[in-house]
């Protein structure tokens, strides 16, 4: 072993779940975009970093902005590869009701910012590394490890990756899923309203125009037109149900006695699986000509903020079914499950890639004040990875001479 190697934690060396999940939880990598001082993912990278070496991996490190990390790793060559992908960024911490890095284990729950989302999950994906470079490597193929920046807010890492060429033949995506297999997730769509009125004295309504009642007039006007979001589908989603649309956020006004001069309120649609974000955007520009022309003086003007695709992996796909089995042959009940949430193997999808999510944690304790993650799924959900692994990058048989 290398002087370097012998360095390390030996359990971590040797691909201990439950340790890695604890030491992960304690390096604080809170996206910097959503809370001030947040570390962002530097330390997490250094740190995961000689351990990727000692298991033999080649490392890229890149940056998409600057001090913004992502790793990507390979260990074997050749095709398949398999990619087992997680984020390293966290949201942030304020309001927590534990200490967010103590990583505390109680009542077999282990605790902190992360846990569920997704420092356990990316355990697993370090113990099926190390299991697999015990072994001697893939029996064939690549095993191929992404580590993103960013994706808490706007998914900088992995679209970076993407631009770059970054490819593999089949990516689980290890969020948490409480052990599911997670073949679909909702899109989503931000859209901006904003509303312009005149500026004066509350004593003069001869003289002000009120945006903050105009924008109100919007959303009465969106309670009986979803914009096509939820009732647009013929049938809700077996996995998913319907897409959904509410009011996220409304800013305007000065004071209690001025008319507002400026009032901007922003919507999000989460999206099915192929439901596109143009349609919605145009159905509500056809609502604010409505608004406008019953209430003139106060103009009304919208655009797209931020859009990101719905995905869904067909039950037939080879990548799926490898999942499966690898779950039964654990003897973990198969389940399938739909991601409420956005993930980023929408961007694999959206790029050609087969992607789903499988991981441990509930995506229900993600963010949450008191964030944590059961134990004995991160154990379990490790030893479905490296079973994946195994089965995916297995040897071919020799063909029959007959």
């Amino acid at each position: 072993m290398s002087q370097v190697a012998s360095a390390l934690d030996p359990a971590l060396l040797r691909g201990d779940p439950v340790a890695w999940t604890r030491a992960l939880i304690a390096i604080p990598s809170v996206n910097p975009d959503l809370e001030a001082g947040g570390r962002g993912e530097g330390e997490m990278a250094d740190f995961l970093r000689p351990y990727l070496d000692a298991w033999g991996f080649r490392v890229r490190r890149t940056e998409p902005a600057p001090g913004r990390v992502c790793l990507v790793a390979h260990l074997g060559d050749g095709s398949p590869t398999l990619a087992l992908c997680g984020h390293l960024d966290t949201v942030g911490v304020e309001g927590m009701s534990i200490p967010p890095f103590g990583a505390e284990e109680r009542g077999g729950r282990l605790h902190g910012r992360g846990a569920a989302d997704m420092k356990s999950g990316l355990a697993a994906i370090l113990c099926a590394a190390a299991e697999t470079a015990a072994s001697g490597g893939p029996g064939r193929g690549t095993l191929a490890l992404v580590f993103t920046a960013d994706e808490e807010n706007a998914s900088l890492g992995l679209r970076h990756l993407l631009d770059g060429g970054l490819t593999a033949d089949g990516v689980v995506v290890a969020e948490p899923t409480e052990l599911a297999i997670a073949p679909a997730s909702k899109g989503f769509l931000w859209l901006r309203v904003q509303a312009t009125g005149r500026a004066a004295h509350g004593s003069r309504p001869d003289s002000g125009r009120d945006a903050i009642r105009q924008v109100g007039r919007v959303l009465a006007a969106l309670d009986t037109d979803d914009l096509g979001v939820e009732s647009g589908a013929s049938s809700p989603h077996p996995l998913l149900g319907r897409g959904s649309l509410h009011a996220g956020t409304i800013r305007g006004g000065v004071a209690a006695s001025v008319y507002p001069a400026s009032c901007t309120l922003v919507l999000e649609a989460r999206l099915l699986p192929g439901q596109d974000a143009d349609p919605v955007r145009d159905r509500l520009d056809r609502l604010l000509d409505r608004v406008e022309a019953a209430h003139p003086g106060v103009p009304l003007a919208a655009e797209m903020d931020m859009v990101r695709p719905g995905a869904e992996l067909g039950a037939d796909s080879p990548l799926f079914l490898g999942l499966a089995a690898a779950i039964g042959e654990e003897g973990l009940p198969v389940r399938t499950e739909g991601m409420s949430a956005w993930v980023e193997s929408a961007w694999f999808m959206e790029a050609g890639i087969p992607a789903l999510c499988f991981g441990p944690g509930s995506i229900g304790d993600a963010h949450t004040s008191d964030e944590s993650v059961a134990v004995d799924e991160i154990r379990a959900a490790a030893r479905v990875l490296s079973r994946l692994v195994r089965g995916q990058l297995a040897p071919r048989p020799p063909a029959d001479p007959s």
